[in-house]
């Protein structure tokens, strides 16, 4: 009896790829600005696993409300759509309900706009539980005024025109509440996941070491260099949102400083505010730490628009009370720079890193990894200095102070005597003489 191969590989969904250059009505971009939005476009549509046969940056003089883009416009996208027989479309913009649904009635296929993409792509991203629940509710927020398009079971309720009537209308009710409930629900089960993650901070502080964030525009190197500080193997490629959820490990700083580092999600321009509201627990965690890494890929012509992205979302993240907000720029992919540049980046990085405002790295070669750290160590080293003298018996004294402190300087005396200069947190410091005073 023969049998027969099936493939279960799934097909990859036809797609192209648009980008509406605004200008004209408030709002600009140049040539440069529009072709590398175009180009993460791209890549977002790619990092869904979409077949992208076209791609075109679209004019776009003045917003129509039905359709977003002109008639003749919607027309003349209708062939392009036609001849790469696409099965979805990529506005790289916001659309609303209406204009999305014109759009696909027009080009006869899915459309999907830009926070309908990340929103897909996050969910196919998150791992943690906690993950996924900021997803399911950020995609709930915003399918909500979506109903007519997204829930599957009401195709079946359209009429010839595409609206829905009669038994339809009250089905759509009942989703709407539906997804209401659920929302509630939702942000209960979030509020428990903020509390907990809470109460493990507070227990954090106990153990007071310093806590260090990475954040960055998608595709920076977080990870890579996540992996690089604390020898750890954090899923890192060359992929729009490749981790999701944050991950936190202890390092050992120079002189033994240890310190916990998180490595947080991935930002990107003109982050859905659905998502920034739904992760807010997880971006807790870069409001709390005492040094936010801001990961930057120089070797990007587009590194300072990423970086003002980045500094968008950062001032949405409220600061702990009692911290002031501290941020080390992190230039990384310095080894993809040719030689001139790599000199002028070099040289910038070299004037600001007396500062502790900037530092050249490569996460891939590890270079400049080793000066990192040691400017890592000084920005978080504001912990009292303290002098304390051990017996030759307090050897366990002594490996407890490197173990929970920072020790800058040390000597012993001809009775056998430590000498230890140390930096150590308050409570540390009470534990300390606790333990062994």
């Amino acid at each position: 009896m023969s049998t027969k191969h099936i493939d279960h590989a799934v097909p990859l969904i036809r797609a192209v790829v648009l980008h509406p250059e605004r200008s004209g009505f408030g709002a600009s971009e140049s040539s440069r600005q529009s072709i590398e939005r175009l180009e993460e476009a791209v890549g977002l549509a790619r990092a869904l696993d979409l077949d992208v046969r076209a791609e075109e940056i679209v004019r776009l003089r003045k917003p129509t409300p039905a359709t977003l883009f002109g008639t003749g416009k919607v027309e003349e996208l209708a062939a392009l759509v036609r001849a790469a027989e696409a099965e979805a479309v990529v506005v790289d913009d916001d659309l609303s309900p209406v204009q999305q649904r014109n759009l696909e009635k027009a080009w006869d296929c899915k459309v999907i706009d830009r926070t309908g993409l990340i929103l897909e792509i996050f969910g196919r991203r998150a791992r943690t539980k906690e993950g996924r629940l900021q997803v399911e509710l950020a995609r709930l927020d915003y399918e909500r005024s979506r109903l007519v398009r997204t829930w599957t079971h009401l195709e079946r309720q359209r009429g010839g025109t595409g609206s829905t009537g009669g038994p339809g209308e009250t089905q759509i009710e009942l989703d709407r509440r539906l997804i209401a409930d659920r929302i509630v629900k939702l942000k209960g089960e979030l509020e428990e996941v903020r509390r907990t993650r809470g109460l493990h901070r507070k227990q954090r502080q106990k153990v007071p070491f310093p806590t260090v964030a990475l954040v960055g525009y998608t595709n920076a190197g977080k990870s890579t260099l996540f992996n690089r500080l604390t020898g750890s193997e954090v899923l890192a490629r060359d992929l729009l949102f490749a981790t999701l959820d944050t991950t936190q490990r202890t390092i050992r700083l120079p002189q033994g400083r240890p310190a916990i580092v998180a490595d947080t999600v991935g930002f990107i321009s003109d982050l859905p505010h659905e998502l920034v509201e739904s992760f807010r627990a997880t971006l807790e965690e870069v409001g709390e730490a005492d040094l936010i890494l801001h990961v930057r890929d120089i070797a990007t012509p587009d590194s300072e628009a990423q970086a003002r992205d980045v500094e968008a979302v950062l001032k949405q993240i409220p600061t702990a009370e009692g911290k002031t907000r501290r941020v080390l720029e992190v230039w990384n992919k310095i080894d993809l720079l040719d030689d001139a540049a790599r000199e002028t980046v070099l040289g910038q990085a070299a004037r600001m890193v007396r500062d502790g405002r900037a530092v050249a790295v490569s996460a891939w070669t590890g270079e400049g990894i080793e000066g990192l750290r040691e400017v890592i160590a000084a920005g978080i080293d504001d912990d009292p200095e303290i002098r304390l003298t051990l017996d030759p018996s307090q050897g366990d004294a002594l490996a407890w102070l490197y173990e929970n402190g920072r020790v800058t300087a040390r000597e012993t005396d001809p009775e056998g005597r430590t000498h230890v200069v140390v930096r150590l947190h308050a409570a540390a410091m009470g534990r300390f003489e606790r333990m062994f005073g």
